[in-house]
């Protein structure tokens, strides 16, 4: 394809990547959501634990559901729809993403980080499910808007089939994504609450896999893990914890920040002052979970003198859980 395709797309910067996608998308289509407002209708605030699962020879852990479940959440609570197409052929996956463009249809993809050319070197690494959009082709070269950077970038053609055949755990296999449909006047209210009150279900779940309880149980498996496998092992797996709640698309305490200012927006749109609260509660709780991070590294690079380290991130992940219960129960109460 030859010819010059610049849609008429405005970037705008976000926190995370698939809220700052689907917030992109559809602001491109009239319907002007903030990246915490589909966050939070999304239920992307979440946390699991998977001992058995091994995840760069450490068990896993997730502060957000799996990758493509906020957005399609957040679409279905509002009746959007989305259409998904993934291809077996990257001659396919690039036919369909410049006929896409042709319609004048810009385009959410997912994505590999390690071989994106823009990225810094440090922010590099074996992650699968990043999101971007392509909204033209200028050159020879996609035109990029990639909602964590703070401006539009290009790839080549070449550059941008690679990261989206990238390889190993969840390839995105040149998964591609944009609306088909949105309401001219969606259930904004309706679709708030439940997300509200999915989020708390699945936070207050009675089993030990996600939520506090999950919480409870890696608090409770540091100084095991210290007694049973030793030093290395055992900051190699507080190394991967706090990994995945600081590097991994923002995660624990970034995601708490989002939810606050989500819970902000709609404490207005529900007129319910109490969401207000509770959205400086669970922000100074972000907070915590930061500290908890910065506790981490300190053992991890061998810069922290405490004797009783590893009782001592327990009971500070302990309290973190306390105050996730009490603040969810009350958040369910708030609109129930």
């Amino acid at each position: 394809m030859n010819e010059e395709l610049k849609l008429d797309f405005t970037h705008h910067q976000a926190a995370h990547c698939e809220n700052g996608v689907a917030s992109n998308l559809l602001k491109d289509k009239g319907l002007n959501l903030s990246e915490p407002m589909i966050f939070g209708i999304g239920s992307g605030l979440y946390f699991v634990y998977l001992p058995f699962l091994k995840v760069n020879f450490a068990p896993g852990f997730s502060y957000r559901p799996m990758p493509g479940h906020i957005f399609s959440k957040a679409a279905r609570r509002l009746g959007i729809k989305i259409k998904r197409q993934k291809f077996r052929n990257p001659a396919e996956a690039q036919k369909a993403l410049e006929q896409n463009l042709k319609n004048n249809i810009p385009t959410g993809l997912q994505v590999g980080v390690f071989h994106l050319t823009y990225f810094p070197e440090e922010y590099k690494f074996h992650f699968n499910a990043h999101n971007l959009v392509v909204y033209g082709k200028q050159d020879g070269e996609f035109l990029i808007s990639d909602p964590v950077m703070n401006e539009t970038t290009r790839l080549t053609e070449a550059e941008l089939e690679r990261v989206r055949y990238a390889k190993g755990v969840m390839a995105p296999k040149g998964h591609m994504y944009y609306p088909t449909q949105i309401p001219g006047n969606p259930d904004l209210k309706g679709a708030i609450i439940k997300g509200i009150k999915d989020t708390c279900n699945k936070m207050l779940a009675p089993v030990p896999l996600i939520g506090v309880k999950a919480i409870r149980w890696v608090a409770r498996s540091i100084p095991k893990w210290a007694d049973k496998k030793g030093a290395k092992t055992t900051n190699h797996y507080l190394g991967q914890l706090i990994r995945m709640q600081e590097e991994i698309g923002t995660g624990g305490g970034g995601f708490r920040y989002i939810y606050g200012a989500f819970l902000h927006e709609a404490s207005e749109i529900l007129n319910r002052p109490e969401l207000k609260e509770l959205s400086a509660e669970i922000t100074s709780i972000g907070d915590e979970w930061r500290d908890f991070a910065v506790a981490i590294a300190r053992v991890y690079k061998n810069r922290n003198s405490q004797s009783d380290v590893y009782n001592h991130l327990s009971r500070s992940l302990l309290q973190i859980a306390d105050r996730e219960e009490a603040f969810f129960k009350k958040l369910k109460q708030a609109v129930k």
